[in-house]
């Protein structure tokens, strides 16, 4: 399997006022090695506040300003740049986040999913393609002219997976995409990200369920304080 992403002894602080015009450097990430090939699930399980999201945020470009990034990120071998990560974003590697939330609620799902378009053209073959990954995840006709609040939670969490798919993607982030959600909603939730893994994507699950990431990952990485405790093979965890 060729590899896709490559973090290499990266580190995130951020520059905070104490008293007056004091400054200090407060660290959240520090060393942090990993990599994922393609059609691996390579799961990142840690409490709140280790610095998981934060992770996903260097990965896509969008720390604030006030954060310090040191380390390299690389796609497909090159280091990534700033402009680097802005152009590939939403392209080659796609979020899938957290809330469904980020869905527009004076949207129409279909229009969500398609987004700008430069021509009729370009809108019927972005609306053909759309129709064809909703199916594949068992979002009828009838949910394009539907808005967010009229979705199950199920459905919602499918139409964010789906939206995020429609550039072929060759990455997918995601982030904390089970909180919240039902036993059978999870279990759905999970198999979309098998079918990726199927399909030759590769996907980076940050979770804190760890019955979730045994359960489709093929490589687990412990974070603890910004730190990477540790990265094994799923078939290393016993007892859980």
């Amino acid at each position: 399997m060729d590899k896709l992403l490559d973090v290499e002894n990266v580190s995130i602080s951020f520059i905070q006022y104490t008293q007056g015009l004091n400054q200090r450097d407060l660290k959240v990430i520090t060393d942090l090695t990993l990599d994922i090939s393609e059609g691996e699930i390579l799961a990142v399980l840690g409490s709140s506040g280790s610095g998981k999201s934060l992770l996903a945020h260097a990965i896509f470009g969008i720390l604030p300003e006030n954060a310090n990034l040191n380390g390299k990120i690389k796609y497909k071998g090159k280091e990534l740049s700033q402009q680097d990560k802005e152009e590939i974003r939403g392209k080659d590697i796609v979020l899938v986040p957290q809330s469904v939330n980020f869905l527009d609620p004076l949207m129409k799902i279909s229009d969500q999913a398609i987004g700008h378009t430069e021509s009729d053209e370009e809108k019927k073959a972005k609306k053909t393609k759309q129709r064809e990954i909703f199916e594949h995840y068992n979002l009828g006709p009838e949910v394009d002219d539907m808005y967010p609040f009229q979705l199950s939670g199920g459905m919602a969490r499918r139409v964010l997976v789906s939206t995020a798919l429609l550039s072929d993607p060759k990455l997918v982030v995601a982030d904390e995409p089970t909180p919240g959600l039902d036993e059978k909603t999870v279990q759905e939730t999970l198999n979309h990200f098998k079918h990726m893994k199927e399909d030759g994507i590769g996907v980076l699950l940050i979770t804190h369920d760890i019955h979730a990431a045994l359960e489709v990952a093929d490589r687990i990485g412990i974070f603890y304080s910004g730190y990477v405790i540790e990265i094994a093979l799923k078939e290393d965890f016993t007892g859980t």
